[in-house]
C-alpha cells in the first residue's frame, strides 16, 4: 500500500484499509513520515517512511520504486496537498495538480490487477464555475509533463490562491475521470474524493489564516452544522476501497456535510 501525504486523511484511509500490507508512507517532511509510522507499527502495523515531494516526478519514480522492492503495489492514497494559506500560486499548481496527474499516471502503469486508488481532492472544485467542455478535455488528457504550459494555467488567467487550488481540483476530477479508463485495462480502479472542512493540521492552518472567518462561518451554516473528521473521510475511502465499490471507477465523491449544497442553494450563497 503506498500512501502520499502523511496526514490524518491518509493515515485514517491506512489505518482503515493498510492491516496485513507493507504500507510505505510518503511525505515532503521526513519527520511527518517518521511521526506516523511509528503511532501505526506500535498499533500492528507495518509501515516504512520515506522523504517525498509531490511536485518532483523524479521523487514520485522513487517512492514508486521502492515500494515495488517489497511486491506489487495493490492500493494507493494521494492524501498530499497544499492549501491556498499555505501556498503560492505556483506551488499549489506543481503540487496539487502537476504532482498529483504525475502520481496517477505513474501508479497506474505499476498497479496490480484488481488494485485501487482513491486521491483527495477537494470540495473547491465543485464550487467554481464550469469550464468549458475543451478546458475539462485539456485537464483530464494533456500529458501530465505539459499541463502546466497550458493557456488556463497560466499566471495572467489565475486570479489568487484560492483560483488556483479550485482549478487544480478540478484537474484532480477529470484526471481521474480519465485515468480511471487506462486502469481499468489492468483490471485496477481509480476515484477520487473531496472533502469538505475535515479538522486536520492543514484546516486549522485555514482557521487561522486570512480566511478563518469564511471557513467557520462555512461549517456553521452548512446543513451539517459542524466540521468532518478524517474517519468519515476513510469510512467513503473504504467502501471505493473494497470489493463492496468493485463497480465504482472515475467518480469523485463529495463529502462537505452539504456545504457545497448551502453554497448554491443556502445562507452560504454569495
Amino acid at each position: 500500500m503506498l500512501v502520499i501525504g502523511a496526514g490524518q486523511i491518509g493515515m485514517a484511509i491506512a489505518r482503515r484499509m493498510g492491516y496485513g500490507k507493507k504500507i510505505i508512507v510518503g511525505d515532503k517532511k521526513a519527520e511527518n513520515a517518521q511521526m506516523i509510522a511509528k503511532t501505526m507499527n506500535e498499533a500492528g502495523f507495518d509501515v516504512v517512511p520515506m522523504e517525498m515531494d509531490l511536485s518532483s516526478k523524479s521523487s514520485i519514480l522513487s517512492v514508486i520504486a521502492q515500494a515495488q522492492k517489497h511486491g506489487e503495489i495493490t492500493m494507493l492514497v494521494n492524501a498530499a496537498g497544499v492549501s491556498p494559506s499555505q501556498a503560492s500560486i505556483e506551488a499549489i499548481l506543481r503540487v496539487d495538480l502537476y504532482g498529483t496527474a504525475v502520481l496517477l499516471e505513474e501508479a497506474g502503469k505499476v498497479i496490480a490487477p484488481g488494485g485501487v486508488g482513491v486521491t483527495i481532492s477537494s470540495q473547491s472544485g465543485h464550487r467554481m464555475k464550469q469550464l468549458t467542455p475543451e478546458a475539462d478535455e485539456q485537464l483530464a488528457c494533456t500529458p501530465a509533463e505539459e499541463l502546466l504550459s497550458l493557456e488556463i494555467l497560466q499566471p495572467e488567467n489565475i486570479k489568487d490562491t484560492l483560483h488556483a487550488y479550485q482549478m487544480a481540483k478540478r484537474c484532480n476530477e477529470k484526471r481521474v475521470m480519465a485515468e480511471s479508463v487506462k486502469w481499468g485495462e489492468k483490471g485496477a480502479r481509480i476515484n477520487s474524493i473531496s472533502p469538505g472542512i475535515i479538522v486536520t493540521p492543514l484546516a486549522l492552518d485555514e482557521f487561522i489564516g486570512p480566511r478563518g472567518d469564511f471557513y467557520k462561518n462555512m461549517f456553521a451554516k452548512c446543513p451539517a452544522g459542524r466540521p468532518g473528521t478524517a474517519d468519515e473521510i476513510a469510512n467513503v475511502a473504504e467502501l471505493l476501497m473494497r470489493d463492496s465499490g468493485a463497480f465504482i471507477t472515475g467518480a469523485d465523491f463529495l463529502i462537505d456535510g452539504g456545504a457545497t449544497a448551502s453554497y448554491f442553494y443556502g445562507p452560504l450563497r454569495p
